[in-house]
Parts: C-alpha cells; sequence; structure tokens
C-alpha cells in the first residue's frame, strides 16, 4: 500500500511541475505566444483557468498524499521505520553473545597458534 501510494505521490508531483512550468509568470496561461498556434483552441483567459484549476487540485492531492503516507509511516510497528531512533550497531566479529538469563560467561579459549613448519 505504501509502495503504491508513493509511486503516486511522485507521478502527481511530476505532473504538478509540469503544469507549473507550462504557465506564465503573469499568469497568462500556456505561454505559447499571444494566442496563436496550439493555444488558439481556447481562449487566454479559458486557459489560464484550466491550468489554475489543475495546479490546485495537483497540489491538494499531493498534500493529501503526503499526509496519509505520514500517517501510514507513524502507525507501522511503533516508528520501526524511523532510521534517526536507532543508530546501527557496527557487527564486530570480537564480541561474544551475552547468555540471556544475565549471567557472567566464561572469556572464550584463545585458538591453538598454528604449527611452525619444519624444514627438510
Amino acid at each position: 500500500m505504501t509502495t503504491f501510494l508513493l509511486i503516486v505521490t511522485v507521478i502527481v508531483a511530476l505532473a504538478l511541475i509540469g503544469v507549473i512550468l507550462i504557465q506564465r509568470s503573469e499568469g497568462g496561461g500556456l505561454g505559447i505566444g499571444s494566442g496563436q498556434g496550439v493555444g488558439a483552441f481556447m481562449t487566454g483567459r479559458g486557459t489560464a483557468t484550466l491550468l489554475t484549476r489543475s495546479t490546485g487540485i495537483l497540489a491538494g492531492l499531493f498534500m493529501v498524499l503526503c499526509l496519509i503516507l505520514a500517517i501510514l509511516n507513524r502507525g507501522a510497528s511503533s516508528g520501526a521505520r524511523d532510521i534517526l531512533a536507532h543508530p546501527p550497531v557496527a557487527a564486530s566479529s570480537q564480541t561474544a553473545p551475552q547468555a540471556s538469563n544475565n549471567t557472567p560467561t566464561a572469556p572464550a579459549a584463545p585458538a591453538p597458534a598454528p604449527a611452525p613448519e619444519q624444514k627438510h
């Protein structure tokens, strides 16, 4: 579920970026000349209204998806996904596992030294 929502959120974010970049900086619509060519099928005012509504809808959808993802992440196994709560523990082969009943354990016996090679 979370993966699906993340994919949808990325798609909505990319669509929002595209719709914002299509608009003129002064709010004139598609930004393709003065109503000629590709933008001629709609009036300047209609194009601006369409892009403004699209921007508002996509922005609202993006915020709702982010809130849903935050709620799902917070409720998932009491913060087990929080990477900042538990710093990584360095795995070391030098440490011996502790006994479960809290009794001290004897140190491990040292490994036997390899036998020296004899020359013939």
